[in-house]
C-alpha cells in the first residue's frame, strides 16, 4: 500500500547534487509520489551536511563529482556521525566510482542517462522512487556503519590453469549485495581450493565493473563470466547483469559455465535460483549456497535444491542484512543449514 494512503507521514528526502537542473528533475520525480517530500536540495557535500543535521531527512539522493566537498568526502562524515541511508544517482560512466560509494556505506546506486530529461527517464524515475522509499524504509541497526575500507589488495600474479575446486559456492545477493561482497572477497585466503559464482542483481552495464573490483579486492581470481568459462579452485565469476549463468560439467568433467539469456521461468535477472540450482545438480553435497541481502526471494528454490542433494546453504541474518527479503524468505522456506550475519558468513566460507 502507498505510505500516504496508509496513513504513514511522507518519507524525508534531501537532494544532493550541483546541478540545478538535476535537483529540479529528481523533485519533479519525487513530487509525482506522495508517500515522497522532498524537504531539501543541496549543492555539494558541505551544505549537505549543514541540512542533514538540520532536517535530519530519512533518506538522501546523492551525486558523487561536486565542488568544495564531494560525494566521497560526505559519505565518509556521514556515516561516522548521522548515518542515513543514501542512494547514488551516477552516470553510467562513473562506474567504478559508484562501487567507492557502496563500500563507504551508500545504500543502492541508480544509473542515470546524461541528462536526467532523456527519454528513458519513466524507467529512472520509477526505479529511483522504488530504491529510495527502500531505503527509507530501512532500520539503522541493518545498515552497514562502519564502512570497508577501500585501498586494493596486494598484486597478484596471473594465473595459471584451474585446478578442479572441492567444492563450489554459489552466491545470491541484490539490494546491499556488492558491500557485502566485497567483504567477503576480501576474508578469503590464497590457494582458495574452491570456486565461487555469484548472481547479483546489477544492472548489466556495472558487472563487468564490479568483477574487476572483486579481483583487486581479494586473492581469487575474480572475472565477469563468460560462456563457458571454466570454475576451477580460486577462481570467481560474476553473471552478466540482463543474463542468466548456468554451471555443467563437460565431457572431461570440467565445470564450465553457461551465460545466455533468461528465459520465460527466470522470475529474476540474473536468476539465482537457476544459478543454485544448477550448482546443486552438478556439485551435490559439494554445493554450498549463499543467500544474502536483497528484496524479494530469489534463490529460494535453488537453496532448496542444494539442500535435497547434501550440500549446505546459509543465510545472513538479519542482524547484518541491509534487506532481510531473499535470505528472511529462505529462512522461512526451511532450506537453510546456518543463520549467520555477514562476517562469520566470510569467515565459514574463508575456513571452508
Amino acid at each position: 500500500m502507498n505510505p500516504a494512503q496508509s496513513g504513514r507521514p511522507p518519507l524525508r528526502v534531501l537532494i544532493v547534487d550541483d546541478s540545478v537542473f538535476n535537483r529540479r528533475s529528481l523533485a519533479e520525480i519525487f513530487s509525482a509520489n506522495g508517500a515522497i517530500e522532498v524537504v531539501g536540495k543541496a549543492a555539494d557535500g558541505e551544505e549537505a551536511l549543514r541540512l542533514v543535521n538540520a532536517l535530519r531527512p530519512d533518506a538522501i539522493t546523492l551525486d558523487l563529482e561536486m565542488p568544495r566537498m564531494d560525494g566521497f568526502t560526505f559519505l565518509r562524515i556521514l556515516m561516522s556521525k548521522l548515518p542515513t541511508p543514501v542512494v547514488v544517482v551516477s552516470s553510467y560512466s562513473q562506474k567504478d566510482n559508484v562501487f567507492k560509494a557502496l563500500e563507504l556505506g551508500a545504500f543502492d546506486f541508480v544509473a542515470k542517462p546524461d541528462r536526467l530529461g532523456d527519454p528513458d527517464l519513466g524507467g529512472i524515475a520509477r526505479e529511483l522512487m522504488q530504491k529510495i522509499l527502500l531505503a527509507g524504509s530501512v532500520r539503522l541497526s541493518s545498515q552497514r556503519t562502519a564502512p570497508l575500507p577501500v585501498e586494493s589488495v596486494r598484486g597478484k600474479p596471473e594465473p595459471g590453469p584451474a585446478s578442479s575446486p572441492h567444492r563450489v559456492v554459489a552466491i545470491a545477493s541484490s539490494t546491499g549485495g556488492p558491500s557485502a561482497l566485497i567483504e567477503i572477497f576480501s576474508r578469503l585466503p590464497k590457494n582458495y581450493p574452491h570456486g565461487v559464482v555469484i548472481a547479483q542483481h546489477m544492472p548489466d552495464k556495472f558487472t563487468r565493473t564490479f568483477a574487476e573490483r572483486l579481483d583487486r579486492r581479494s586473492e581469487l581470481s575474480v572475472a565477469e563470466a563468460q560462456d563457458r568459462d571454466v570454475v576451477g579452485a580460486g577462481t570467481g565469476f560474476v553473471c552478466p547483469g540482463r543474463q542468466c549463468m548456468d554451471l555443467e560439467t563437460d565431457v572431461r568433467g570440467v565445470l564450465r559455465l553457461r551465460v545466455g539469456q533468461p528465459t520465460e521461468q527466470d522470475r529474476y535477472v540474473p536468476s539465482a535460483d537457476r544459478l543454485l540450482t544448477s550448482v546443486a545438480r552438478v556439485a551435490g553435497p559439494r554445493a554450498v549456497g549463499v543467500i544474502l541481502t536483497g528484496m524479494g526471494d530469489d534463490g529460494v528454490l535453488g537453496a532448496q535444491a542444494i539442500l535435497s542433494g547434501g550440500g549446505t546453504v546459509i543465510a545472513e541474518s538479519e542482524l547484518t542484512a541491509v534487506v532481510y527479503g531473499m535470505p528472511g524468505s529462505a529462512v522461512r522456506s526451511g532450506a537453510v543449514t546456518h543463520v549467520l550475519p555477514l562476517p562469520e558468513i566470510a569467515g565459514y566460507l574463508a575456513r571452508l
